[in-house]
């Protein structure tokens, strides 16, 4: 379960200082699919980040499964988001790795004495099992996200957040790609929040949740 209580949160625009959460408070149930919708600059992605612990709330709470990242170090969040998954817009894959690199290169910094118990499962219900030795610039987008998903999957998170992944993709690979991921988080009982712009693409979600003015209009 995500449980956030009295999250507030401000940033610097220029000279100005910007209140993007006032006292914002909200609850995921667990195992939950959520598309997160708003206009841009609503703050989507810096509540993702928040709920990632890449960021720090100025006050409040939140809380993940029962761990209250927003009272821990830089040390324990990092350990923290050993245990979440995180799929970008961009891929952000490494050109010089293969796609079974790329997929495990997280795992295996987080984890460098055990092996992935599920990566031949994945990669074939990923469709990537003729693509583990290319190269990303060998793939189309929609294979590149599928291996962003793969890499975020493979160390059995219990939560997904997912920032736009389908934004460079077109309409078709867009809801292939966002049924796909949905499966599987059910499959595998993966809570998961995803930003997108997309009204289509939120058919497929338990919710749907719409940010404005620092809360959700739902």
């Amino acid at each position: 379960m995500i449980s956030v209580t009295d999250l507030c949160f401000h940033r610097k625009d220029g000279e100005q200082i910007q209140t993007l959460f006032n006292n914002f408070s909200f609850k995921i149930a667990t195992q939950e699919q959520v598309a997160l919708l708003g206009d841009s600059g609503s703050g989507k992605t810096t509540l993702l980040h928040l709920l990632a612990g890449l960021l720090k709330p100025d006050s409040g709470q939140i809380a993940i499964n029962n761990e209250i990242i927003s009272s821990y170090n830089k040390q324990q969040l990092a350990h923290f988001r050993r245990k979440i998954g995180l799929i970008f817009q961009h891929y952000q894959l490494l050109d010089c790795l293969t796609v079974k690199q790329n997929i495990l290169f997280q795992h295996r910094l987080n984890f460098p004495n055990s092996a992935p118990t599920e990566l031949d499962a994945l990669i074939e219900q990923l469709g990537l099992s003729e693509k583990l030795n290319k190269l990303p610039s060998q793939l189309s987008g929609g294979e590149q996200q599928r291996v962003g998903i793969a890499r975020a999957l493979i160390n059995q998170p219990k939560l997904i957040l997912a920032d736009e992944p389908t934004g460079n993709l077109d309409q078709s690979r867009s809801h292939q790609v966002v049924k796909m991921l949905i499966s599987l988080c059910k499959e595998r009982k993966i809570n998961l929040v995803m930003v997108t712009h997309s009204q289509q693409l939120t058919q497929y979600f338990d919710s749907v949740k719409v940010l404005a003015n620092g809360c959700f209009n739902e």
